[in-house]
């Protein structure tokens, strides 16, 4: 079966039941990976540190999302 058959067959399931099988897809998509998870909590926390320590500085969230 292909991904397309797979899809029309999924078009006709009822709302609720797609929502389960798109979620059900995309978790799988998503695995979590502790070594990342790790290594990014790590740097949050660095920075972190720093920021209150006053050796990093913040960016004001208008300029962060300022279109140019």
């Amino acid at each position: 079966m292909s991904a397309q058959d797979l899809l029309d067959e999924a078009m006709k399931l009822k709302p609720e039941d797609r929502f389960v099988l798109v979620e059900g897809i995309i978790k799988s998509l998503d695995e979590p990976d502790k070594k990342l998870d790790d290594i990014w909590a790590e740097e949050a926390e660095k920075r972190l540190k720093a920021y209150r320590e006053g050796k990093l500085e913040g960016v004001p969230i208008e300029e962060v999302f300022k279109e140019e």
